[in-house]
């Protein structure tokens, strides 16, 4: 009788773990495909100017000069963010400038978000895997909830520690009722929750009130 109760539950965290695999899986391949469609053919260039510098006697014209520094400076650029998005820098030392590092990309791309941080100036110590993990499951609800129109959303995100515990709040108020359903009753949602509170051993539960949900992340 006591695994056929374990069962469901087994095949539930199966499932979200799979699905969690998977979407880890997409953004290495996302990854990898910018680098080689990207990076590459940048290192690529460059790579070439410096064979007709070696050519060419260094006889560069001022304007050779700063093309050249400005390939250099964006390839540079470019490794930053990639190393910023494999594992941010801040992590290991300040978890809420990590969360603040990840919704900077969200204001650039998306003008009609309007997003308001309440997080606090210093956090507790942790591990910087356990701190990734949060995050990335931040970075997952802003991506399943947040939908691609031009509608003015606003999210609240907040953290604060609740005794030895960290307490993640998300609130997100959505402009109309189909937008609203649309995207608080996915599967993925339930995928989340369950992998969130598998890997941490925390809990995840969202409450909804006309066309706002509030998601709780405990840890």
């Amino acid at each position: 009788m006591t695994l056929v109760k374990f069962l469901p539950s087994y095949q539930r965290i199966q499932q979200a773990l799979q699905w969690w695999s998977s979407r880890q899986s997409i953004k290495l391949f996302l990854e990898a495909e910018k680098i080689r469609d990207d990076l590459l053919q940048e290192a690529f260039t460059i790579r070439r100017n410096l064979d007709v510098l070696a050519t060419d006697n260094f006889n560069l014209s001022n304007h050779k000069t700063q093309e050249y520094l400005r390939q250099i400076d964006n390839f540079h650029n470019s490794l930053v963010k990639l190393s910023n998005r494999l594992f941010p820098e801040s992590l290991q030392d300040s978890f809420p400038l990590a969360i603040e590092c990840l919704i900077e990309p969200w204001l650039t791309v998306n003008p009609h978000l309007y997003f308001h941080l309440d997080l606090p100036v210093y956090w507790r110590h942790e591990q910087a895997s356990h701190s990734l993990i949060v995050l990335s499951t931040l970075e997952e609800l802003l991506t399943i909830t947040l939908p691609h129109i031009l509608s003015k959303i606003t999210i609240c995100i907040s953290l604060k520690q609740q005794k030895n515990m960290g307490q993640l709040n998300v609130q997100i108020n959505y402009p109309d009722v189909t937008t609203f359903v649309c995207h608080t009753s996915l599967p993925e949602l339930d995928y989340l929750c369950d992998t969130f509170q598998f890997l941490t051993s925390g809990r995840c539960f969202y409450r909804t009130s006309h066309h706002k949900v509030v998601w709780y992340l405990f840890w």
